[in-house]
């Protein structure tokens, strides 16, 4: 499965290079590993977090498509769906098959038809409209629930702010 995977991301990654998506950016970190991307996005606009620039990490297993990447933000970011560690948790990238816990549709995780740009789609969605049901960060997504406009916009904001200031250093 090694070679075709590699294939097929060496494929989404030209695409992307030829046809690029507004909203973010992706490239591998290293030449030579075509299972690790950098990826840039852009803070939505008409969000909190409009104006910012967070990059994070996509690593690709093996065997994919039939197993979904990880993601990781390096960038701070406060956000419910995204752990303190910047690990992203969203459906999409969660393994195939039934939740244990029942909470996700099989149809809401990896399905192996995701490419790269149907995960940043989501992952900038996500940015726009949080799932503070199912949180990785629960102090983020209790903000967020009882007081957007308070503690929540303030973390948020600073987030933006230290990611301009690293975009441009």
């Amino acid at each position: 499965m090694t070679e075709q995977s590699a294939l097929l991301l060496r494929k989404q990654l030209a695409e992307l290079n030829k046809n690029p998506v507004e909203g973010f950016s992706a490239g591998l970190i290293d030449d030579d590993d075509i299972y690790k991307w950098e990826v840039f996005i852009i803070g939505p606009q008409d969000t909190l977090f409009e104006g910012g620039f967070f990059k994070a990490y996509l690593t690709f297993p093996f065997d994919y498509p039939l197993r979904p990447p990880k993601m990781k933000f390096i960038t701070e970011i406060w956000h419910p769906n995204v752990a303190k560690n910047g690990d992203v948790c969203i459906s999409i990238l969660h393994e195939p098959g039934e939740d244990k816990f029942g909470y996700e549709k099989p149809e809401e995780r990896w399905l192996p038809i995701h490419t790269v740009e149907t995960i940043m789609i989501s992952v900038i969605s996500m940015l726009a409209d949080p799932n503070s049901d199912s949180p990785a960060n629960v102090d983020a997504a209790k903000e967020w629930r009882e007081d957007p406009n308070g503690e929540f916009k303030r973390k948020v904001a600073r987030c933006v702010r230290k990611s301009q200031e690293m975009a441009f250093d």
